[in-house]
């Protein structure tokens, strides 16, 4: 491994005069560390700087207003997202996905920010997120912004992150009323592997039970995470029948670009696409309360 200079900044604005040091070389944010760490080790990255924001308040807020929704600060790790009573009764997707993230050890460590941000495609947190239209929130030297995290993800290991910006959260809005998700992946082993393909749904009915609110995200079928419009757009306005949701994991697929690699083959993601779709519909419309035959 190559050497760099370590920082750990307990203030957003000492975090904010080190990135402004980027041209000096990379400064590379640490949270869990746990991609971060094996990837300078083995020189799939560099850093002049790596800096830890584990110590900074704000990156460490998670924070749930019936209003506003959910704040999950981008350090905060995994087992306090699923551990939060407000994540498991309003976001259980959400819940779902971090308690995939590696082992119990890596879930105390990894964080939901590093997991977005590593934006590898097959990452488990990412498709809860996007079912619920969560919100980057991002901050430098320059000033801070906030991005749809539908539009964050721009290619495997890449993100609209400039050199000098860091991830401070994800403001998830409000879960719809009458709503439930689910997450759902496929993997070659029972635990601590990576998906082959995973997705997403979250489904939202009226009181005569039509489906007012559709969304559907997926995991390792494309460059990066996406959500399936398609499937989404022949949900909704409709009563939930078994064809109708086997209709949606085909159109599921439209969203699809996947790859042949050692996990998987195009069409082996695709079928699995289809399953993991239907599956995780049926399970938030029976947590709904909505049974199909």
């Amino acid at each position: 491994m190559r050497p760099f200079d370590y920082k750990a900044p307990k203030r957003l604005q000492e975090a904010y005069a080190i990135l402004s040091q980027a041209n000096g070389g990379p400064v590379r944010p640490l949270a869990g560390g746990t991609d971060l760490i094996d990837q300078l080790r083995v020189g799939r990255k560099q850093a002049a700087i790596v800096m830890d924001v584990k110590h900074i308040p704000e990156l460490q807020r998670l924070e749930y207003d019936p209003r506003k929704g959910l704040l999950i600060g981008a350090a905060v790790p995994c087992y306090r997202v699923y551990e939060n009573p407000a994540v498991s009764q309003h976001y259980p997707a959400i819940r779902e996905g971090a308690m995939l993230i590696g082992s119990w050890q890596i879930q105390h460590r990894a964080s939901l920010g590093g997991n977005i941000c590593n934006a590898a495609p097959s990452a488990d947190t990412v498709p809860p997120l996007l079912v619920y239209e969560a919100v980057a929130l991002i901050g430098g030297p320059r000033g801070e912004r906030q991005v749809p995290l539908e539009r964050f993800f721009t290619g495997p290991g890449q993100t609209v992150l400039g050199p000098d910006e860091i991830l401070l959260g994800i403001q998830v809005p409000p879960a719809p009323p009458r709503s439930r998700s689910r997450y759902q992946r496929f993997i070659p082993r029972e635990e601590m592997d990576i998906a082959v393909a995973g997705a997403a749904s979250l489904v939202a009915v009226d009181e005569q039970g039509v489906i007012r609110r559709a969304r559907i995200a997926l995991a390792a079928v494309a460059p990066t995470p996406v959500r399936a419009h398609e499937a989404e757009a022949l949900l909704e306005g409709q009563r939930p029948t078994r064809t109708l949701l086997e209709q949606a994991g085909e159109k599921a697929v439209l969203a699809t670009k996947p790859i042949t690699d050692v996990r998987g083959s195009i069409g082996y993601r695709k079928e699995l696409v289809k399953v993991l779709t239907r599956r995780t519909l049926v399970q938030a419309l029976a947590d709904l309360g909505i049974h199909l035959d």
